[in-house]
């Protein structure tokens, strides 16, 4: 099992910046996937990016060179740095852990970007 605790969001302005954080219980350097989802309201929860075992990370296009995923492992956290956040990166977001085939979810933290 791996608990998820997630940190960093709250209120900022449309161009500002936030780093929002993932704490494992466990480590993650042998977690297969890693990643930030979110969803904001009346949609469909959205994977916006992710990091495997190996480093690699992916985006969802709305995010690329705005957002950016890391890991410390000697931490057993990830980050999401966010930068130039638009209204319509509003959402809670989650952090989530695939750990073969099963999947772990943090409590999610609510970002909230104004205009």
């Amino acid at each position: 099992q791996v608990q998820l605790v997630e940190s960093g969001g709250g209120p900022v302005q449309a161009g500002g910046s936030l780093r929002l954080s993932c704490a494992a219980s466990r480590n993650i350097f042998s977690i297969n996937f890693m990643a930030w989802y979110r969803q904001a309201p009346g949609k469909q929860r959205e994977l916006v990016a992710g990091i495997n075992s190996r480093g690699t990370t992916n985006y969802i296009d709305s995010v690329k060179g705005r957002f950016t995923i890391s890991r410390d492992i000697a931490k057993n956290t990830v980050y999401l740095q966010m930068n130039r956040l638009q209204p319509e990166d509003t959402a809670v977001y989650y952090c989530n852990a695939n750990v073969v085939v099963d999947n772990y979810w943090g409590q999610g933290t609510q970002v909230t970007v104004s205009s």
